[in-house]
């Protein structure tokens, strides 16, 4: 008998102290020590549809429409924008330049960019050929098309420019050839530097190498491409960037932050580095479970066969990790994020014009019903929602503050905080299984702050897709907030339009 109450006593603290852990307060302290300056923001890639017209349907002034009106709710401070140009400046057949076809569409796009102070990066996957990538020809009709856009059009958002997509890759016509992109870099700004005032207006980006990737037939793996970059290049680079694609498991056991930091950390005084582009893949053992299910997809799918995808971007624990990694990215002093990418009906896999392999990555697809008979293509996906609140509330000019809890991965806490004109956006993702309740001690007291919350189901959302607040006029030093497991929340006294 004495066994069994003990063991009944023993059974019983177990359980206070389980309670206890599930209810135990995360203090989360704010200074207002600045840790990552004028932060540039986040956003999309936003490529101008070169595809749509070989599918048999251009975009129509409706579908813009749309797509703009969802723009002007998620409110993207940041947009890489790059270009085929065989759909645009390059006549395959007649092998000539063509400056101004087709350009309706990026001139649409860039014009949007221009008119909402949205920072665009610009560039080209690959040149026209890939036996032009290190042809003079290429260049002159690349920089042409460039000062066109810039100096003919006034596109004056594009801030900078990207001369290869993923040059690091063997799946780029550089096939990782440092020294032969190095040298085919200074030659760009030199025919830049021909063209009144471009270089005022754009600098080179560089190197567009991706984390965590090392081609065999390269001396260098990314963390390389970046120091060489720097100490051959740094005087003619505006702007440092990477591209970024980890696994499910590296970013939530918070491994994957220490990678970027040490890319953060290379980087010069007075420049900046940013992910150019960023998603998730599940190829490592730990997201097997993740593969396998999108492998199933994939097979089940009629218009992709998954060479470049993310079929789970359907899920509502992708519109969670996106934002816990951008959370993770500001942090580490990164100065902006670009998801990848915005709309399925940007791309086909090797911009074939095909729509058997379509990269399905985006928020929706604007063609779903006319080109892939799926109405339902075309609803804005969870990230869509999630996405809108860290790109309005993280405006580009902020700074991201000291912070006593960047991330508890024990907790499946994430968290940022950020200030811009004497006002703070605080936000949180739970990606744990539990509910956890944070105590935050803000450096100065909000003024009528407003309280965001998406969640899997009775997220409140307006008749223009936005996310409402759950609450408002906050106004506090220290706010209690009850994070639901598997939610994100944004505390803000920033008002966008």
């Amino acid at each position: 008998m004495k066994r069994n109450i003990i063991l009944s006593m023993a059974g019983a603290a177990m359980l206070l102290l389980s309670a206890c852990h599930n209810t135990a307060d995360i203090t989360v302290t704010i200074s207002d020590e600045v840790v990552n300056a004028d932060y540039i923001g986040n956003g999309v890639e936003w490529d101008p549809y070169d595809e749509a017209l070989a599918w048999g349907h251009e975009m129509t002034d409706s579908e813009w429409q749309t797509v703009f009106h969802r723009l002007d709710v998620m409110h993207p401070q940041y947009v890489r924008c790059m270009i085929n140009s065989p759909f645009t400046y390059w006549d395959p057949e007649k092998k000539t330049y063509r400056k101004g076809y087709r350009a309706e569409n990026i001139r649409k796009l860039l014009g949007y960019c221009k008119e909402h102070d949205i920072s665009v990066i610009y560039g080209e996957f690959n040149p026209p050929t890939w036996d032009m990538k290190q042809s003079q020809e290429w260049i002159d009709m690349s920089v042409d098309y460039l000062n066109y856009l810039v100096n003919d059009c006034d596109l004056t958002c594009i801030k900078h420019f990207v001369i290869f997509n993923e040059p690091d890759g063997d799946w780029a016509s550089t096939n990782g050839d440092y020294e032969m992109w190095l040298s085919m870099l200074k030659r760009f700004h030199q025919k830049m530097a021909s063209c009144e005032g471009l270089l005022d207006k754009v600098s080179l980006a560089g190197p567009d190498a991706v984390v965590n990737y090392k081609n065999p037939n390269s001396k260098y793996d990314t963390q390389g491409w970046l120091s060489q970059s720097i100490a051959d290049a740094d005087s003619i680079l505006g702007i440092y960037d990477v591209h970024a694609y980890p696994g499910q498991q590296q970013v939530r056991s918070g491994q994957y932050s220490e990678i970027l930091k040490n890319l953060t950390a290379a980087v010069p005084e007075g420049k900046k580095i940013l992910l150019g582009e960023s998603g998730f893949k599940y190829y490592n053992p730990e997201d097997s479970l993740l593969q396998q299910e999108y492998d199933r997809r994939v097979e089940a799918c009629p218009y992709t066969k998954g060479s470049d995808c993310n079929m789970l971007c359907y899920d509502y624990f992708y519109s969670l990790d996106m934002p816990m990694f951008a959370m993770e990215a500001m942090n580490a002093g990164m100065s902006g994020l670009a998801l990848w990418m915005l709309d399925d009906a940007m791309h086909s896999s090797g911009d074939s014009g095909k729509t058997e392999d379509v990269k399905i990555w985006g928020l929706w697809n604007i063609l779903g019903s006319k080109v892939f008979n799926k109405a339902e293509e075309e609803t804005p996906r969870p990230l869509y929602y999630s996405w809108s609140l860290m790109c309005r509330y993280f405006p580009q000019g902020c700074n991201i503050l000291k912070n006593s809890a960047t991330s508890l991965p024990e907790n499946g806490i994430f968290t940022v905080c950020a200030e811009k004109d004497g006002k703070l956006s605080f936000a949180v993702v739970n990606v744990g299984d539990e509910d956890q309740t944070l105590n935050i001690v803000l450096p100065h007291k909000t003024a009528n702050a407003r309280l965001f919350t998406y969640q899997e189901k009775d997220s409140k959302i307006d008749q223009n897709g936005a996310l409402l607040p759950v609450e408002e006029g906050i106004s506090t030093y220290n706010y209690n907030l009850t994070v639901k497991a598997q939610t994100i929340s944004v505390l803000t006294e920033i008002i966008n339009p």
